[in-house]
């Protein structure tokens, strides 16, 4: 038998020195400079970030799902998977250890479509976290279905023009590059009419007409941006793979961020449980302690079989794309990971709050926030109802339609059938009656 639920013993120990090293290094980042973790650093926060960032390196443990050819360790996407669980905790953690949406995903499909050139200029650069990029795809009339995008890149002598919208690019107000989906060629579907071009958000006509914020966010922190591209002009050395490519670039770069943002989100679940866990063990109302009363005990069972799901169900997927080394063959599980993704994370943070009373609905602890990042992530990389969708459409490959008026199940044949294949030994029964 090959199954196995452990860990190989010398990466649970890197495990072991990530959870604390994100404890005692990482979270107080977080609180010392909050939502400053995608801006350039500035001498002052470089005298901090990058020792640490020199220690996960000399630990072995920086980008680790990248092979060492572009720095990384080769380790996979369900060794990742197990970090990615503790650096969940914190918004600076997978900065500090080279893994941070969306640059992974962008630094996934630069390894596989870029030219050398490219790798060079935008690449590198990335996965050494000194720059960052924005992934700009979605519209503002058109939300993520790509049959509906009219941004459009012509032919302008040796070069492209870019004219249209694209809304919710997150990062672009920080990013050095933004990776722009565009339509290419009107004549045909979307799926081979569109390309993917590398815009260095200084390029003349970028145009950051509005950065939205999250609910709870101050005026001017938000970081999804509005862009509008106003005869945007690049050389054609800009495209990423090649014209028409942009859909078979897409799947890998969504289907990367998909599941990495479920690996992050088991570690923010786990919070909320913990949290959860320590308030019912410590608040006493009507005589007794929290943790004694049903309801609350149910909120504990409930998120943590939930979790408990959750968490093997994004193992097992990311074990099938280091075994498969193909999103293609793993379409169906990613998408399934995604849909249930946001209500787990969704219904432990609410219980917790429930839990926590009054001070659960402050900013004093995290869970609207949580309840908020839920919402985003139902959304974030396709919507939760395509993804749906998606899973249907994949289980159903594998069936085929009854072709009796009765269901293949149903008892009564089945019983027919079962007593002609057993008759000998029915009689013998009737018989001893």
């Amino acid at each position: 038998m090959a199954w196995d639920f452990e860990t190989d013993p010398e990466y649970q120990k890197a495990l072991d020195w990530a959870d604390e090293f994100v404890r005692s290094e990482i979270e107080p980042l977080d609180l010392a400079f909050p939502h400053q973790q995608f801006t350039p650093l500035d001498d002052n926060r470089r005298k901090v970030i990058d020792p640490l960032k020199e220690e996960v390196r000399r630990r072995g443990l920086w980008a680790t799902h990248l092979g060492p050819e572009l720095g990384g360790q080769g380790h996979g996407q369900l060794k990742l998977a197990l970090l990615n669980e503790v650096l969940g905790r914190s918004q600076w953690a997978p900065i500090i250890f080279g893994c941070q949406a969306p640059d992974t995903g962008n630094a996934e499909i630069l390894a596989h479509y870029g030219t050398d050139q490219q790798k060079q200029r935008y690449l590198r650069p990335l996965l050494d976290g000194e720059l960052f990029s924005c992934y700009s795809m979605t519209e503002p009339h058109a939300g993520a279905d790509p049959t509906l995008f009219t941004t459009q890149a012509v032919r302008g002598g040796d070069d492209w023009v870019i004219n249209g919208w694209k809304f919710f690019s997150s990062n672009a107000r920080t990013a050095s590059f933004l990776i722009v989906m565009v339509v290419t060629n009107p004549e045909v579907s979307a799926y081979q009419g569109m390309s993917m071009f590398l815009v260095p958000t200084d390029t003349p006509g970028v145009k950051i007409v509005r950065n939205f914020g999250l609910h709870g966010e101050r005026e001017g922190e938000g970081s999804h941006a509005l862009i509008h591209y106003d005869n945007v002009r690049v050389p054609s050395e800009a495209l990423l793979g090649g014209e028409g490519q942009a859909f078979v670039i897409a799947q890998t770069r969504l289907g990367g961020g998909r599941i990495h943002h479920a690996m992050r989100t088991i570690g923010l679940s786990r919070t909320a449980l913990d949290m959860m866990c320590e308030r019912a063990l410590s608040r006493e109302t009507q005589g007794a302690k929290l943790s004694d009363k049903q309801f609350v005990q149910g909120y504990i069972a409930d998120s943590y079989a939930q979790l408990l799901q959750f968490r093997l169900m994004v193992l097992y997927t990311a074990w099938e794309i280091d075994k498969y080394n193909d999103y293609k063959k793993v379409r169906k599980d990613i998408a399934a990971v995604k849909v249930v993704m946001p209500t787990v994370l969704h219904d432990i943070a609410w219980r917790a709050m429930q839990v926590h009373g009054a001070l659960g609905v402050t900013d004093d602890v995290p869970f609207m926030g949580m309840v908020t990042g839920a919402a985003v992530m139902g959304l974030a990389d396709g919507p939760t109802e395509v993804h749906k969708a998606t899973v249907a459409k994949q289980v159903l490959r594998d069936y085929q339609p009854s072709n009796d008026i009765w269901p293949t199940e149903w008892i009564p044949r089945k019983r027919e059938a079962a007593q002609e294949k057993f008759a000998e030994y029915l009689e013998h029964e009737v018989g001893n009656l």
